[in-house]
């Protein structure tokens, strides 16, 4: 089974030039690079001057409610189903560190420090925008949690979605009490009072509608829907490589990848997958072409022909899910929110309806991508499909097993992707004594994602280990050259994984395999061989 709590990090087709640059909050609006700088390579924060004003601004809204003698919703009322229930001045302050408290009810492994960043960055953002009544002083001390490097101790489990992320927000928010536990900038376990004393940042003593403030958002599902979204951009390139070198060792036609075929089902996604491929494609010696008086192969299987189609699809999918992202990322979330006007109005944009659905359908298109792959990787070893290779690409078959239970790898990792990919949106359960009778589970949605992502670079990566291995023998037997692309992508994989011998340890071929992957060397290696993909 994918780890739960895996540590998925992927550097390909993205720039860290941008790590040190600092990120300014509350003025022209966070975009997904600045997401992406912030939870993975440290890039620090700062408030604008325009954020701390609308932030001072709508407090003053919020401190004449709290002497207000009718009841306001998270001002001078309990929260959920204890709305009802007024709370006198003299306990306010204590009313919000019960809130936080008693909502950091998670359990199980730790999540990622990049998805704590992330979620903490965008709660941030939110708090700048002065739409939650929080003081000033709230927003500079996240700022500084995040400059220095601590990451408060989320768990697993304790979110449904709705309102918000409230759990893994609530632990975020108690550590800034200095209460609970954090990850110290060398990811040493500490009790989050020593760790801030020890930087300089002085605990926040929560005033009315702060906790709130701190906890009603999409901020972990939309960090992790960033963050997945950033690594697919580069994995789907990657699958073009594989689907393409899969194509070529397997002397298969790209004659389906033509421009003009695509035009006839315009589909963006599906255009930019076949051009990357005919790209790959273009100058190999291995391809079968329709040659006058020669033998040319004039269809290839679905797995192979049919890569442009669904990749496409991905990327499509991939775009649509970017398209919500983008909004979410403009958007103020809390409950009660203050208004423009001056207004502080309950309402249920906290709600993880639209993030939660795109990222149930990222999980479904990349078990689609995988599963797809898989079937070309199978395709490599069956002697009966394909084109002359020695059976399991073995050195000395029946002696050696090859590659045989390297496909059985990718084919469990596409098994539970595609448990994966049943929706999490639609599963909905209630809670606050049916206050909350109707919830999102997007974190759960955003946290079988990362599984779904780890488990795709995985399956890719044993297709290009198989292609790689592949080619081997066709260099061997003397059939043609390969691309340019494909010859780089092979030079690659020979830096550390040994050509076609007597078996040996198979697991650190694979390992080795899906580092290229994540680590951008295979993307680098293709495009410095041919330029840019799509």
């Amino acid at each position: 089974m994918l780890s739960a709590g895996v540590d998925v990090t992927f550097h390909g087709g993205m720039t860290t030039s941008h790590a040190l640059r600092s990120i300014s909050l509350g003025s022209a609006g966070l975009r997904p690079d600045d997401v992406v700088a912030v939870a993975r390579d440290g890039a620090p924060v700062h408030l604008s001057e325009q954020a701390l004003r609308d932030m001072a601004e709508s407090r003053a809204l919020i401190d004449d409610l709290a002497h207000d003698a009718l009841p306001h919703y998270g001002v001078s009322t309990g929260f959920g189903a204890l709305a009802t229930v007024q709370i006198p001045r003299e306990k306010r302050r204590q009313l919000q560190r019960s809130l936080v408290r008693s909502h950091a009810a998670g359990t199980g492994e730790e999540v990622e420090r990049e998805v704590v960043r992330a979620l903490m960055l965008l709660r941030l953002d939110t708090l700048a925008t002065g739409r939650t009544g929080a003081r000033p002083i709230v927003a500079e001390t996240y700022a500084q949690v995040l400059n220095a490097g601590l990451t408060p101790v989320v768990h697993e489990y304790g979110s449904l979605g709705c309102s918000g992320d409230l759990s893994p927000l609530a632990h975020c928010a108690l550590a800034i009490m200095g209460e609970g536990t954090v990850r110290d900038a060398a990811g040493e376990l500490r009790g989050a009072g020593d760790a801030l004393e020890e930087a300089g940042i002085a605990p926040v003593v929560l005033e009315e509608k702060e906790g709130l403030a701190l906890i009603n958002g999409t901020d972990g599902m939309l960090g992790t829907l960033l963050l997945a979204l950033h690594d697919l951009e580069a994995l789907l390139r990657v699958a073009d490589v594989a689907a393409a070198a899969s194509v070529e060792a397997l002397r298969g036609t790209d004659s389906v990848f033509a421009a003009d075929l695509q035009e006839l089902r315009p589909h963006p996604g599906q255009a930019a997958a076949a051009a990357n491929m005919a790209r790959v494609l273009g100058d190999s010696g291995l391809v079968s072409r329709r040659v006058s008086g020669e033998f040319t192969r004039v269809q290839d299987a679905y797995s192979l022909r049919c890569a442009p189609q669904v990749h496409g699809a991905a990327r499509d999918t991939a775009a649509h899910a970017a398209s919500v992202a983008r909004i979410e990322l403009g958007s103020a979330i809390d409950n009660p929110v203050v208004t423009r006007d001056g207004r502080v109005e309950s309402n249920g944009n906290f709600h993880g309806a639209p993030v939660g659905y795109v990222l149930d359908f990222l999980a479904i298109a990349a078990a689609d991508v995988a599963s797809m792959s898989e079937r070309r990787t199978d395709r490599f070893l069956d002697v009966a499909r394909n084109h002359g290779l020695p059976p399991f690409l073995a050195a000395d078959p029946g002696l050696d097993s090859g590659l045989m239970i390297a496909q059985y790898t990718a084919a469990g990792i596409v098994s539970e992707m595609k448990r994966l990919a049943v929706p999490a949106s639609v599963d909905s359960i209630p809670s606050s004594a049916m206050q909350e009778d109707h919830v999102a589970m997007g974190w759960a949605a955003a946290r079988k994602l990362r599984r779904s992502i780890d488990g795709l670079a995985r399956v890719l990566a044993i297709e290009l280990l198989t292609a790689t291995r592949a080619l081997d023998f066709r260099l061997a037997a003397g059939e043609g050259e390969p691309g340019a692309a494909t010859r780089a992508l092979h030079a690659l994989f020979r830096t550390d994984i040994a050509a076609p011998d007597t078996d040996a340890f198979t697991s650190p071929d694979i390992q080795a395999a899906v580092a290229h992957v994540q680590s951008g060397r295979v993307l680098a290696a293709v495009e410095t061989a041919i330029g840019a993909l799509a």
